[in-house]
C-alpha cells in the first residue's frame, strides 16, 4: 500500500469516527461526506499503486 493510500485511508476512517462521536442524529454531515470522498480517494490511490502493465501482443 502506498503512502498515499495509507493517508487516506487514515483520513476516511477518522472522519467517520468523527461523524459518529460528534453527530449522532444527523444523517448526512461534512465529516460523512469527507468519509466518503477519502474512501474514493483510497480505492484510487491503491488502484494507481498497482502499476499494472498491458503489453499486448500485436502482429
Amino acid at each position: 500500500m502506498s503512502k498515499s493510500a495509507a493517508g487516506f485511508l487514515i483520513l476516511a476512517l477518522l472522519s467517520g469516527v468523527m461523524h459518529f462521536a460528534l453527530f449522532e442524529d444527523t444523517e448526512i454531515t461534512l465529516p460523512l461526506v469527507g468519509c466518503g470522498v477519502f474512501a474514493v480517494l483510497f480505492v484510487l490511490a491503491l488502484v494507481a499503486g498497482r502499476k499494472i502493465k498491458f503489453d499486448p501482443v500485436l502482429r
